[in-house]
């Protein structure tokens, strides 16, 4: 499964922000409900035109995000 196949960008929706491709549901938003406490299960009933897949795709985008992310620590002041 490839994240790109199901994740897109718009400037014209949400003012760019990545959505599952054929909603107005910001990755984001779908990564906050599951690190709400929501289940996938939850995710998939309250948001019928969302697909198994389309969340595993969000899952797969913010992992790929994080692989290039560096922590800079800095000492306490």
């Amino acid at each position: 499964m490839r994240w790109e196949d199901h994740i897109t960008a718009d400037p014209k929706i949400l003012v760019g922000k990545p959505i599952v491709r054929g909603t107005r549901l910001a990755v984001e938003f779908i990564l906050d409900l599951l690190a709400g406490g929501w289940s996938v299960d939850d995710v998939l009933e309250e948001y019928p035109p969302l697909k198994l897949e389309d969340i595993h795709a969000c899952l797969a985008y913010a992992g790929e995000l994080v692989k290039s992310e560096r922590l800079i620590m800095t000492p306490e002041q």
